[in-house]
């Protein structure tokens, strides 16, 4: 879906997973710098909107989910994952449940992929799963931010902010009264900073959720049953996963920045060296230069100097080997 906010003075639109929303709107380093100072808000209209309604909500999803929901307070955000039989990461879900219905924002275009494998999943219990998109808008506030919300309004509220669902007809008419608007990109830079994975950006086809610090935060280790338990557990109990997350400092006197799937090796062993790792996301950060996330060997040394194809990064550890 094409935002509304693209009309907006100075917006430029994105490309890739996130065309249909702002990449920036003319200045990415001062829209940086209102996110971490609390203001304005991060048009994320794009993201997919999916909802569970029905008096088994809570315990039917937790026999799906990586995350313990059966006894999820009202209010409460929590994010969760759905894996393959090969505890292998398909979907991420950003939850929250209002006492009624749980509301979960998904990546763009993997709602429909969801709510079918959700179907699937129904049987007898008293679940309805629908696809909101076309109705709800996500809108995100930052930590600190005072922006009104208005009254009804679904919100999850996590440490670096707040998710609101809105209503799709008000999404022109909030941005009125919530601004600055902030473009993705600059969202993006702050996630990065935070060292915070996204679905299909921190993932492929065989990531399990610990080469990404998804433990604890959208995976619940004293619940079972749900698919790719397994794996989980035996990652977890008996042994290491075979890649984790770095953070990368990368040299600022590269003109460009390494683009997502750019080949890492060891600084050491030369531009033929073995291929370690490969970057996920790459940014610009308005504090700390050009930074990236990554996903390397679980035995590099976490001191290595590592090279991004010709760039040279500085790595800091996400997840330990």
């Amino acid at each position: 879906m094409k935002s509304p906010l693209l009309s907006l003075p100075g917006a430029v639109p994105a490309e890739g997973v996130d065309e249909g929303v702002a990449a920036h709107y003319g200045d990415l380093f001062r829209e940086q710098r209102a996110l971490a100072d609390g203001t304005g808000f991060v048009d994320l209209s794009h993201r997919g909107v999916v909802t569970v309604t029905g008096d088994d909500r809570l315990s039917w999803l937790h026999l799906l989910l990586t995350q313990h929901v059966s006894d999820l307070p009202t209010g409460q955000a929590t994010e969760a994952l759905i894996l393959s039989a090969h505890g292998h990461i398909e979907h991420a879900l950003y939850l929250v449940d209002d006492g009624e219905t749980v509301w979960a924002h998904v990546e763009p275009g993997t709602q429909a992929e969801l709510i079918a494998y959700l179907e699937s999943m129904k049987f007898f219990y008293r679940v309805e799963v629908a696809d909101r998109t076309a109705e709800f808008a996500v809108v995100h506030l930052p930590a600190g931010s005072i922006a009104e919300v208005p009254e009804g309004t679904v919100v999850r509220e996590t440490s670096y902010g707040r998710d609101l669902f809105l209503p799709r007809a008000d999404l022109e008419a909030y941005a009125e009264k919530a601004g600055p608007a902030v473009g993705i990109l600059a969202y993006e830079a702050l996630r990065v900073e935070q060292h915070r994975p996204r679905l299909g950006f921190e993932t492929d086809h065989r990531t399990i959720p610990h080469e990404l610090g998804w433990i604890g935060t959208a995976v619940h280790l004293q619940k079972g049953c749900y698919r790719g338990q397994e794996t989980v557990a035996r990652v977890q109990n008996l042994g290491k996963p075979p890649r984790r997350l770095v953070f990368l400092h990368l040299d600022g006197s590269e003109v460009h920045l390494p683009p997502a799937g750019t080949e890492i090796r060891v600084a050491d062993e030369g531009p033929d060296g073995r291929k370690i790792g490969f970057v996920t996301t790459s940014v610009r950060h308005h504090e700390l230069g050009p930074v990236a996330l990554a996903l390397v060997k679980r035995n590099v040394a976490v001191d290595a100097p590592l090279m991004a194809g010709t760039t040279a990064a500085a790595q800091e550890t996400v997840v330990e080997p």
